[in-house]
């Protein structure tokens, strides 16, 4: 049985609440039809251990549900802001 979870990188766009940071997710994605780019953006909750604060880079790994909303967990600080 494979048990990889899904790794995320993205940025940290608020850290107000204790432990529990906002992290933003771009990708591009090529329209069906003009077959131009766009940018989708995500917004997950996750768990933070590590203390990150706004515009840090991290990577996020999927976990079992902490919260109404919070699935994740904050795995690694890539770049500091």
């Amino acid at each position: 049985m494979n048990n990889r979870r899904i790794e995320k990188i993205g940025f940290v766009i608020s850290a107000k609440t204790r432990k529990t940071v906002t992290v933003k997710i771009e990708r591009l994605i090529m329209h069906p039809i003009y077959k131009k780019f766009i940018r989708r953006r995500s917004k997950f909750l996750a768990h933070d251990e590590l203390s990150c604060n706004v515009g840090d880079k991290v990577k996020i790994v999927e976990s079992r549900p902490l919260s109404a909303r919070k699935r994740w967990i904050v795995k690694e600080i890539l770049h500091k802001a």
